[in-house]
């Protein structure tokens, strides 16, 4: 249960130009804007969009008032939910398809996804990436923040299907057989490798920041500080002020990284990234899995802000990061979903769930992290940590017109209490799966209507994606140097899998 703290009949956006012919109005709905500290809920509520920009948002009588003579399209929104949609502040897409490939294991990266990733090409990358973006919009994601190799021919699918994207290539040092090597040596790097994918970030940053009306801008993405040498790491630092850009990047994520800075540089991650001047206001610091209490206060009063992905780093590594620490340091948050063959699922509202039942079980208290603050942190300050609260995270007069439509007589939504409680905000984040979710428009488009993707052939992509992946397999499976030890091939023989 959750008090919103806003009168369900006040108007948090007056309208700024009643003469504006807007062209839709969305009438009759719970519209959930994530305006002010509470949820910003009005409950008969209407928002008109002009273009791709939100027009006015306030009680339906007074938008009908304003607008309704002069609106090309009025929607009646009768029993459903419209909110912001919903932010994946980490994502690596091109790893779409290798889904389900690395799971239960100890050593994840080394001897479960490094044996697949070094038989995937671009094209397989894009293939996955494609349908983890069709995956995303179907559970309400408008917006992600994708992390991967080949950003290049990856963007291309935002321009497609048309969600909102902030890209960066993943920038690191490391040859594609680093999965041949033992546990715990030293990576080798590659200044050649390094070069190639930093330009491929800069082109990135050149060719697509701004790119379709605004819908899809940059950001660098150095891996983390064990993947490449400390002279590309202060290469990308000096690039990251030049560009006045954020830096999106791995920090303390595992303790093979903490073992491998430690090893190179004599100190673990964090206070290597401090010395060498990365906590700031430009670094989205993602996961801070292996982060102490004070190495974590320590990155939140920095002004970076720390992206959380609580299924695949519980999956992964079976520990719930400190988000709720580095939020009561007075840092910014945010949520991610982080990679398919890891979490699984790409899924918002399975973080939300997530990052709130485990919080609260390490806290050993019911009453922190409660649904609206979950809630937060896929949308409203998703966009602050990301540095898009200027036009995406909530709605308000002059944001982009990225909204869900969430249908309100799914079982899972059913019943919906006002008073003296409202349970929507508790019934979206502890009970919504996604399939909730009915229409997703972006940019004041509709890029999914009733439960049907609209500029993309989701059939299409789903068999593309299984014939790559097959051929993946069959390349995996004759590979001379999988490990037989790898944890899921063992199950495979024993008839376990």
């Amino acid at each position: 249960m959750t008090n919103d703290n806003q009168n369900p009949n006040s108007n948090p956006n007056p309208n700024p130009n009643p003469n504006q012919n807007p062209n839709l109005i969305i009438i009759n709905a719970y519209v959930l804007t994530m305006e002010g500290k509470g949820v910003g809920m009005i409950e008969d509520g209407a928002v008109a969009i002009k273009g791709n920009k939100i027009e006015a948002v306030g009680p339906t009588k007074q938008i009908l008032a304003d607008y309704s003579s002069k609106a090309d399209e009025v929607i009646d929104a009768t029993n459903k939910l419209i909110m912001p949609g919903l932010i994946d502040s980490h994502i690596h897409t091109g790893l779409g398809i290798l889904r389900g490939v690395a799971q239960d294991m100890h050593n994840w990266m080394q001897d479960g996804l490094w044996p697949f990733m070094k038989h995937v090409t671009p094209e397989d990358s894009k293939k996955g990436s494609m349908m983890n973006i069709i995956e995303g919009i179907k559970a309400g994601t408008t917006t992600f923040c994708d992390y991967d190799s080949n950003m290049n021919q990856l963007v291309q699918n935002y321009v497609a299907v048309g969600a909102r994207a902030r890209v960066a290539e993943l920038i690191n040092e490391i040859p594609d057989d680093i999965g041949d090597l033992p546990v715990g040596e030293l990576y080798p790097f590659h200044p050649e490798i390094g070069n190639r994918k930093l330009q491929n970030n800069l082109e990135l940053l050149k060719k697509w920041n701004g790119a379709e009306n605004g819908r899809i801008t940059s950001m660098l993405g150095p891996h983390g500080p064990d993947m490449m040498s400390l002279e590309l790491l202060q290469e990308i630092k000096e690039l990251a002020t030049k560009y006045d850009t954020r830096l999106h990047m791995h920090v303390a994520q595992g303790d093979r990284e903490i073992d491998q800075v430690f090893k190179r540089y004599g100190k673990r991650s964090i206070a290597f990234l401090d010395e060498i001047g990365y906590l700031n206001e430009r670094l989205l610091a993602v996961h801070l899995t292996e982060a102490t209490k004070e190495e974590t206060e320590q990155v939140a009063r920095s002004g970076a802000a720390m992206i959380n992905c609580s299924g695949s780093i519980g999956i992964i590594d079976g520990i719930v990061p400190p988000i709720l620490e580095f939020i009561e340091a007075g840092g910014t948050a945010a949520l991610g979903s982080d990679q398919a063959p890891g979490n699984n699922c790409n899924n918002m509202f399975n973080e939300m769930k997530f990052v709130a039942i485990l919080n609260k079980v390490k806290r050993k208290d019911p009453s922190v992290f409660p649904a609206d603050q979950a809630l937060r942190l896929a949308t409203i300050d998703a966009a602050k940590a990301v540095g898009l609260e200027h036009e995406v995270g909530s709605i308000r007069v002059g944001k982009k017109a990225d909204l869900l439509f969430i249908n309100l007589e799914e079982p899972s939504m059913s019943p919906v209490i006002t008073k003296p409680v409202r349970n929507i905000v508790p019934n979206l984040v502890y009970s919504a799966r996604g399939n909730e979710v009915e229409s997703v428009m972006v940019d004041g488009k509709f890029i999914m209507k009733d439960r049907q993707m609209v500029t993309v052939d989701e059939k299409q992509v789903i068999r593309e994606v299984q014939q790559a992946a097959t051929a993946i397999s069959e390349k995996v499976a004759a590979d001379p140097k999988l490990p037989a030890s790898t944890p899921l091939l063992a199950k495979m023989e024993l008839g376990e899998l």
